[in-house]
């Protein structure tokens, strides 16, 4: 077992103990489940924000390195739990990362100059 596939395990072993099983989710469930992980990822992302000092009106702000790196493992937990809701595993997660990064770069390419929704059905 790879690290990544690790955190997927660890991650349903945890969601299971906390009472979400999400390979039993109903449609509605699932929308439900979604929407809960895409809102706590929306709040630490606050909270990662907050680690930072961007008010460049305040002079008492410093950087917390550590709450910053602790949030952002809060991202991986709710991501990874998102990602899972969708039926993704690990390597799923993975392969469709690989399609995008492919995405992307062709993106830069050419200059990224108009979106084009298309280039990214086939992931």
């Amino acid at each position: 077992m790879d690290k990544f596939d690790e955190l997927f395990d660890l991650q349903e072993k945890l969601n299971e103990r906390i009472g979400v099983s999400v390979k039993k989710l109903s449609d509605e469930e699932q929308a439900q489940w979604l929407l809960n992980y895409t809102r706590a990822i929306q709040q630490e992302t606050a909270e990662l924000i907050d680690s930072v000092p961007w008010k460049w009106w305040a002079r008492y702000q410093e950087f917390d390195k550590q709450n910053a790196r602790v949030e952002i493992v809060d991202l991986f937990h709710f991501l990874i739990s998102a990602a899972q809701v969708m039926g993704m595993s690990a390597d799923d997660v993975y392969q469709a990362y690989l399609k995008k990064n492919k995405v992307n770069h062709s993106r830069q390419d050419d200059g990224y100059a108009r979106k084009d929704q298309d280039d990214s059905k086939h992931i």
